[in-house]
């Protein structure tokens, strides 16, 4: 709903496969090559605990699918940023679902004690109330079985202390880590928005506010940043993402869909959110009606204004992949498409989505991916380094690719890439692959979690393989 499409899985065929008992453990995983998601049990003292029940397990493991199958290029090692984004994303889009849950708003509101239906203690309810309530913890039932402690979430993010420094710490570059501060960075927005919400309805009689008013602000809030974060995918780049692309890949996303947002400041509260664990929006253009907005394509390079339409057709863009990669070979000047690189246009998705104005939102969104296969002492051929230590015999391979989005007449709005001559990022991206070994290791993120596991950290396994090239 969120898309305005289907959404395919990332292997051959229609359906997955779904195994409630799989295993007897306390994890679940998601596993590609198997084409499953696959849930264990584990004995309790109260009993059997069976993470197929657990609403957060089971839409953390289903979003590793449905990720992998709008962006397979993100189980491709690349940076710290990256290799934590489908955990971050899971845990983000399992907490804001359970979030858009009447029911379940209203019982944690009240801790487990029998309240009034009408009213809610306006005590109960302040910024700092809500950020250590039931609501804001994932995995509660499997937290409680693993650490013993009736309560106890297996992961609340929330609580983390904001503070730019954090991710440049070396707890936070292993990815469940990492993956938290992007998941608290969201959340805090979700309760700065709510919070500034229930203030609005006010103080009723007795240091009261009324449940309908709080219960309703939570889940129109939780429902609508689930939507940014859905629809955000579209806008990002589909190889070697960073955090700062998803935030103005989400600005971007809702400024399509909501042109006005004076009312409650998603946008803005989301700037502010990701700012304060250090994260900037990747767009620095100061020609957009807001900050962090995604350019077009016009803005982002000079030339581009020179487009090439009139050697495709527009309908047959909508859904042919070979007449995407002929608009992009046709404009790959004033694209900057490396014309050395090997191209592949990986998906063409026409959407169609209900503005906030009523109207239709028509957009194709397509994504193509470019490799270049090559050595270490040949980097410079692209402007970029050879990390310190690394032999010229290495072999590498340097990726890169786009989203291209589409308006309804056919015309280019964004173009969201990341370029394999893109000196900054493919430099860091070498750098933290040299510097963790995962060119000698082929680190995946099955690897990863394991890795996790076996240190005693809490996870919800997904069992990711990488791509089997090597890198």
């Amino acid at each position: 709903r969120a898309l305005g499409r289907r959404v395919p899985w990332s292997f051959a065929g229609h359906q997955i496969t779904i195994a409630p008992h799989a295993f007897l453990d306390l994890n679940a995983f998601y596993s590609q090559s198997d084409r499953g998601i696959f849930f264990g049990y584990y004995p309790d003292t109260q009993g059997m605990v069976f993470t197929c029940l657990s609403h957060d397990v089971v839409a953390h493991e289903t979003t590793h699918a449905l990720v992998d199958g709008l962006r397979p290029g993100y189980l491709r090692p690349s940076s710290a940023d990256q290799a934590a984004f489908h955990e971050a994303f899971g845990d983000i889009v399992a907490l804001l679902s359970v979030l858009s849950l009447r029911e379940i708003v209203s019982v944690g509101l009240d801790r487990g004690k029998s309240l009034s239906r009408e009213l809610v203690d306006a005590n109960d309810v302040t910024e700092e109330a809500l950020k250590n309530s039931l609501l804001l913890g994932l995995g509660d039932q499997v937290g409680e079985a693993m650490y013993g402690v009736r309560g106890m979430s297996l992961r609340r993010s929330i609580n983390i202390a904001p503070s730019p420094a954090l991710k440049d710490t070396d707890e936070y570059q292993e990815c469940h880590r990492r993956g938290e501060l992007l998941v608290a960075a969201v959340l805090g927005t979700f309760l700065k928005v709510w919070q500034g919400r229930i203030v609005l309805y006010g103080k009723l009689e007795r240091g009261k506010v009324s449940r309908v008013g709080v219960v309703d602000s939570a889940l129109e809030t939780a429902e609508h940043l689930l939507n940014m974060c859905i629809r955000a995918l579209d806008y990002c780049p589909p190889t070697d993402l960073v955090f700062g692309d998803f935030l103005s890949a989400m600005l971007t996303a809702d400024y399509e869909m909501h042109p006005d947002d004076s009312r409650y400041e998603y946008r803005k509260s989301l700037i502010a959110g990701f700012k304060s664990f250090g994260f900037e929006p990747a767009t620095t253009s100061k020609n957009q009606p807001e900050p962090g907005l995604w350019g077009p394509p016009d803005e982002n390079e000079k030339g581009n204004k020179g487009l090439i339409y009139s050697r495709t057709h527009f309908e047959s863009m909508q859904h042919d992949k070979d007449e995407v990669f002929r608009f992009l070979w046709e404009n790959r000047d004033p694209l900057k498409v490396e014309t050395r690189a090997y191209t592949n246009v990986g998906s063409v998705d026409p959407c169609y989505r209900v503005s906030s104005d009523g109207f239709l939102l028509h957009e194709t969104v397509a994504t193509y991916s470019q490799q270049v296969r090559l050595q270490a002492s040949d980097l410079d051929q692209f402007g970029l380094k050879k990390p310190r230590g690394m032999p010229g015999d290495q072999d590498l391979t340097i990726y890169g690719g786009g989203a291209l989005i589409f308006d309804e007449a056919g015309r280019l709005k964004y173009h969201v890439r990341n370029r394999i001559g893109t000196q900054v990022r493919q430099n860091q991206r070498l750098e933290y692959l040299w510097k963790t070994g995962a060119f000698n290791t082929k680190m995946s993120f099955s690897a990863m979690h394991l890795e996790s596991i076996l240190r005693g950290e809490p996870t919800l396994e997904a069992d990711l393989e990488d791509d089997g090239n090597g890198d």
